[in-house]
């Protein structure tokens, strides 16, 4: 049995009686920069960064990241792994309350897991979950929601049974989509359960205020287990996704942070704020997405064509400023026992003759100089880096290919909505970031099953084959190799063009203390505070 357990913080008292002793100090209040509007604050609907952020304030699961993006005990204080590697229990927390002050339960979380996968509720994000005996049945409507792998022991203990070994289980477990939300509020309130004066949440911020398109306020909850340390009474989210303006209100110091901005910004605002310039390394990838169901992008010469014709090196030093670096597969590098992951074969070749095979290869496909038009559409959400790539990836196709190329942008919220509910396209713009440190995160969009993130519609049936062997086999290595030999078989088919290994951009202020970077870009709010 491996056993995980928590360490009292000895000046728990302490931090109660300072802060009971000042009522005269100022509130603190940390105003967060959020890059856009989340599309919904249930965790059952949620699915990217920005959302996140938020719901991670709001909510907390079994289990957290860290200030440097590990994972460590949540509302459960402790847990087991059975010596199979199939069972997990875990202790819960006597002190976890809801912020109406009703205590945090194991059948909160029964329910919640219930909840996500019954196909009922139409979670986007279901699949984080499929690792649990039944998961995907129930999801797909073969099983009832009660024949889950997960029970109640009693009030403090959870038993979760999984399908196959899965190391990272804990750290799926501190996804957003793995939050708990309360029964009784859901089916008092139905899809308003998330509205200012209806949530009841159990995390270290409760919502206070919600304008869409204009402002989020969380204030500190009172009834959270470890409130005595949390030192921030407001937290304040601005979704603007205007770059410029944002970052003339950081300078006005109206904004404390400013996530995702213009990486050509990068050089002036290190000259001007030094330390405050904060760009991290990710275990993440920034890819087009070709859809298959629209000729010519279900031709697999077409789709290879163009990945080739993007000249990935430009990217990354002319628009990013080296921020990011040209990549050719999914799985960015830094998961252990992956290695760098295979390459296309024209990853090797120089740039001139990768366009020249590019043509080569669209005119076999009946396209190009002498065959039939190619009209190209690239929807993108908004965002000044992603415009500009935009509009360098559409030259680039018409400078070398003779494409005819459009763009369409939308906001965040709207664009992966579009992608995530079957909206039709030619090329988008899509990232991912990984959930949890292993290829399987990334490798999974492609999954001809995976409904709500394999945008492009992709089926291979030997690529689903390989991955589902993965989830089978209980040795490191050879569960490697599966998934290496699976992802050789996407890159050869290219239904994304991979682009990019993306860095996370901020700026953050020296006004806050306890930021710490992490690969996995998590920054919860209760680890922070601010000083004048």
């Amino acid at each position: 049995m491996t056993l995980y357990r928590t360490k009292l913080i000895g000046s728990l008292l302490l931090g109660s009686l300072l802060i009971g002793a000042s009522p005269a100090l100022a509130e603190a209040v940390l105003h967060r920069g959020n890059s856009g509007e989340p599309q919904s604050l249930d965790p059952a609907h949620t699915s990217i960064d920005i959302e996140g952020f938020i719901l991670k304030d709001l909510y907390e699961g079994l289990t957290v990241h860290d200030t440097a993006g590990k994972i460590g005990p949540g509302v459960a204080e402790s847990w087991t792994v059975s010596d199979d590697g199939l069972t997990y229990t875990f202790k819960l927390r006597s002190d976890a309350k809801w912020s109406d002050a009703s205590p945090v339960t194991a059948q909160d979380f029964v329910y919640s897991f219930q909840r996500t996968e019954d196909p009922a509720t139409a979670a986007e994000y279901a699949n984080i979950l499929f690792p649990i005996k039944n998961a995907q049945k129930v999801n797909k409507g073969e099983v009832k929601p009660d024949q889950l792998g997960i029970k109640a022991v009693d009030d403090h203990t959870l038993e979760i049974v999984l399908e196959n070994p899965t190391p990272f289980f804990p750290e799926l477990l501190a996804h957003q989509t793995a939050l708990p939300v309360k029964k009784d509020v859901v089916e008092k309130f139905g899809k308003d359960f998330v509205k200012p004066g209806n949530m009841v949440s159990n995390g270290a911020f409760k919502l206070a205020e919600h304008v869409p398109n204009d402002h989020l306020t969380v204030v500190k909850n009172e009834n959270y287990w470890d409130a005595a340390n949390v030192k921030l009474d407001k937290v304040i989210f601005d979704p603007s996704e205007d770059d410029a303006a944002n970052l003339r209100r950081y300078e006005a110091k109206e904004l404390d942070t400013v996530y995702n901005f213009s990486a050509e910004q990068i050089d002036r605002m290190r000259k001007g704020y030094g330390a405050e310039v904060h760009v991290t390394p990710s275990l993440s990838t920034y890819y087009y997405v070709f859809d298959y169901r629209q000729p010519p992008f279900d031709d697999a010469k077409v789709r290879t064509a163009l990945s080739m014709a993007i000249d990935r090196d430009f990217l990354s030093q002319e628009i990013y400023k080296g921020a990011q670096l040209p990549v050719y597969n999914l799985v960015p590098p830094g998961m252990e026992g992956y290695g760098d992951g295979p390459k296309p074969d024209y990853a090797d070749l120089s740039q001139i003759d990768r366009e020249d095979k590019a043509k080569a290869l669209l005119k076999e496909a009946g396209y190009g100089e002498g065959g039939k038009p190619l009209n190209i559409e690239i929807r993108y959400n908004t965002n000044a880096n992603h415009e500009r790539v935009a509009t360098a990836v559409a030259d680039m196709w018409k400078t070398t290919l003779g494409a005819k190329v459009t763009l369409f942008n939308s906001d965040v919220s709207a664009h992966y909505s579009y992608l995530t509910d079957g909206g039709k396209f030619n090329v988008a713009r899509a990232g991912w970031g990984a959930d949890y440190a292993d290829p399987e995160n990334f490798l999974a969009l492609l999954r001809s099953d995976n409904k709500s993130f394999n945008y492009g519609h992709y089926n291979n049936a030997d690529y689903d084959k390989l991955m589902a062997e993965s989830y089978k086999e209980k040795q490191p290595a050879a569960r490697m190799k599966l998934m290496r030999q699976a992802e050789e078989i996407m890159l050869k088919d290219q239904p994304i063009a991979p682009l990019m290994n993306t860095a996370n951009i901020w700026m953050v202020s020296s006004r806050i203390k306890g930021w710490q970077d992490n690969a996995v870009n998590e920054h919860l709010s209760k680890y922070l505070s601010v000083s004048e």
